[in-house]
């Protein structure tokens, strides 16, 4: 049985969809597993030991840029594609997605799998599936192995990363340059696009000072570069020159440039980390440390149902209109357990 899976997003959203590898594996072992990423969201499946093949395409559209090249890249891909003569193809993710389903049907293979409905791409899938509503993004990618007689597994299956060791190494000798050790530090990340999801500078300041003094552990503030109307990614430096004019030396500055890998082999060394929701969050909670991450708005904004962390050191926590209004109290009563 020769089987693909594509999923074509987001990076958090490609964390999600690593159960969903494990579990085809195991209930599959003699299945040829193959999976069409991105070259944007392709490292995150770069060495998983369930994928038997890895397909990388180039996006025609990269920010502003379009790259008339990577079109054609494309197209020939895609007759690699259709001659594997694939058994399955499924459209990994929680969502009903026009373009995922057309990039599954193209393919060609006889079974083709994946959430749709209510819009006229779905009458060509074999094996159109009902998005059910309540469900985590995890469960969802597992539920998409139904129709190949592959039951979910009967307990919890945690997305799972392996930081390479290039960034192990950097995060050693980061934190050897500032006498810093594993362990000894907490991370707070700024990194989200809505404001409403962030912690304010005094909190920030607050948290701090608070696990110096009562844990004496240091903090290491991550953030995305760049400035607050930055439109392809709002930014966060002016926020944290406000947290850095106060000089405390328990806060050390690590700017996420264009990569988020370097940002992971600081987490990876973390007592555990507080991050908002978003893609770093899930790398964090599959983390030894952990995460705590925060929520805000969910009534309009992705709910923790489907979206909240799933590890076996992640928690969440759920402010009625932003973070901001979040008690420092209510934190650090979920951050006990993680910080145990």
């Amino acid at each position: 049985m020769k089987i693909l899976v594509i999923k074509r997003d987001k990076i958090g959203d490609l964390l999600l969809a690593k159960p969903m590898l494990a579990h085809l594996r195991q209930s599959a072992p003699n299945a040829e597993i193959h999976f069409l990423a991105n070259d944007y969201n392709a490292w995150v499946v770069k060495d998983d030991r369930n994928i038997d093949r890895l397909w990388i395409y180039p996006r025609v559209r990269h920010g502003a840029e379009l790259r008339p090249r990577a079109f054609v890249a494309q197209v020939l891909q895609l007759f690699k594609l259709r001659a594997e003569r694939f058994d399955w193809a499924i459209a990994a993710g929680g969502v009903i997605s026009p373009r995922a389903v057309t990039r599954l049907l193209r393919v060609g293979a006889r079974r083709t799998v994946a959430y749709c409905g209510g819009i006229p791409v779905c009458a060509n899938l074999t094996d159109p599936l009902p998005l059910p509503r309540g469900r985590h993004e995890v469960d969802l990618n597992l539920d998409l192995l139904l129709p190949l007689g592959i039951a979910p597994p009967p307990g919890p299956l945690y997305p799972e990363y392996r930081l390479p060791e290039e960034w192990r190494r950097f995060a050693a000798g980061w934190l050897a340059g500032r006498e810093m050790k594993p362990g000894q530090y907490v991370v707070i990340a700024l990194n989200a696009r809505r404001a409403k999801r962030k912690p304010s500078t005094e909190q920030v300041l607050r948290w701090a000072r608070r696990l110096k003094s009562e844990r004496n552990l240091d903090t290491v503030l991550i953030w995305q570069p760049g400035e607050a109307d930055n439109r392809v990614y709002p930014g966060d430096d002016a926020l944290v020159r406000a947290i850095l004019e106060q000089k405390a030396e328990h806060i050390h500055p690590f700017r996420n440039e264009e990569s988020m890998l370097p940002a992971l082999g600081i987490i990876w060394n973390a007592r555990v980390s507080i991050i908002p929701d978003g893609g770093i969050a899930h790398f964090a909670a599959a983390s030894p440390g952990g995460v705590l991450t925060l929520f805000a708005e969910t009534e309009v904004s992705p709910h923790p149902s489907q979206w909240g962390p799933r590890g076996a050191r992640a928690d969440y926590l759920d402010a009625d209109r932003s973070v901001a209004e979040l008690a420092d109290d209510a934190v650090f009563a979920r951050l006990a357990p993680l910080l145990a």
